[in-house]
């Protein structure tokens, strides 16, 4: 910890190309049932899976949220939640690193200007990945030339550690909120492997700092304009799909601890069965009401779609937090192995949880309900 992570080096192979729906999803079950069998050992031994990550860029995975503007495949949000949510339940580290690199390319695709969007999504369908991250309050932007002189930090976010390209929120005199496009492996970029949580331990999460960095004007875009942006809203979508993931990873291992259940334990399991449905069908309406903000981005419809994406988003880390409880009161002592590492669904739940502002989200659907009138 706190040593200054090289640069992933790797030799991928192109990706592949996926050209629909239902082969991104396959595609995602094959990944996800190869990334569950280590995924235990990479958590109790905080092994970070950058082979893992570059399977998922190969397979074209990290490219189906490139618009088809871009040659990338028209996808629904609902389907984006559900590839994560698969993901996740293989390995939630995994699935928040591929969370925020979809979340990195909504901002390019709904900021930046048309050159800074074909040059990087073209990057995109090559297997490259994004992580968005925020520069502290310290970080300095200055003019210099032709663009700016880039020195600061940035707070820690998942996935850096396995990004080519890191979309860092930052702010450009004199008080003018930008998203800046750094190359993860530009000589002025250092990430430092800083993450010791107990739970997401291998999602990659690290700081960049920058000592002094020239950038140039078109590696800036504007940051979103509103609070209900369909980034944000987005964000909160998949959020809920890692939950979602972790909630199910935590089922098939309950299912499995109980073997043949008890008819006094049926009715409990039913319920947690019905609560992860539930859930699941929050993030298909969170995703539709998505779809029709990011065709026809008016503040109706995108704020309606960040409500639903907040309620989605609670929703599911709840549940994902359930489930972890139940996993133990309902398998009892022989779930509680050191050896089994169960306990790291919980753990994941819970950190994973902390990056939610809740509260804050609790208000703005208070507000926006009181103006709508209705559900």
């Amino acid at each position: 910890m706190g040593t200054v992570s090289q640069f992933h080096q790797s030799l991928r192979p192109p990706a592949h190309r996926i050209e629909s729906e239902e082969e991104a999803i396959s595609t995602a079950r094959d990944l996800a049932a190869a990334f569950r069998h280590q995924a235990s050992e990479r958590d109790i031994n905080r092994i970070l899976p950058f082979a893992e990550l570059d399977a998922l860029s190969v397979s074209g995975l990290t490219a189906i949220a490139v618009p088809p503007d871009h040659e990338g495949l028209d996808v629904s949000n609902a389907l984006l939640a559900e590839i994560v949510a698969i993901i996740a339940e293989g390995d939630a580290s995994i699935g928040e690193a591929l969370e925020n690199h979809f979340c990195a390319l909504e901002t390019l695709r709904t900021r930046a200007a048309e050159d800074l969007k074909a040059s990087l999504f073209a990057r995109v369908l090559l297997g490259d990945r994004f992580s968005a991250a925020t520069f502290t309050d310290g970080a300095e932007l200055t003019a210099e030339g032709p663009g700016y002189r880039l020195s600061g930090r940035t707070r820690q976010a998942a996935g850096i550690l396995f990004a080519d390209w890191i979309a860092a929120a930052a702010t450009a005199p004199p008080s003018r909120p930008v998203t800046l496009y750094l190359a993860r492996d530009d000589e002025g970029v250092q990430v430092v492997d800083d993450w010791d949580g107990f739970g997401q331990r291998t999602n990659g999460s690290a700081t960049a700092i920058v000592a002094t960095l020239h950038l140039n004007a078109d590696a800036i875009a504007p940051a979103p304009s509103s609070g209900y942006s369909t980034g944000i809203s987005l964000g909160l979508l998949l959020k809920a799909g890692v939950s979602l993931g972790i909630a199910r990873a935590a089922w098939s291992d309950l299912m499995t601890a109980i073997g043949d259940p008890s008819a006094t334990v049926l009715p409990r399991i039913g319920e947690r069965a019905i609560r992860i449905e539930a859930t699941a069908a929050a993030l298909e309406r969170a995703g539709r009401k998505l779809d029709i903000a990011q065709v026809n981005p008016v503040e109706a419809a995108m704020a309606d779609a960040h409500f639903s994406a907040s309620a989605a988003a609670i929703l599911a880390g709840e549940t994902a937090l359930d489930t972890a409880n139940a996993l133990f009161e309902l398998a009892g002592e022989t779930s509680a192995g050191i050896g089994l590492n169960l306990d790291r669904h919980w753990r994941n739940a819970r950190i994973h949880a902390l990056s939610l502002p809740r509260e804050k989200l609790v208000h703005t659907a208070g507000e926006y309900m009181s103006k709508v009138g209705g559900a």
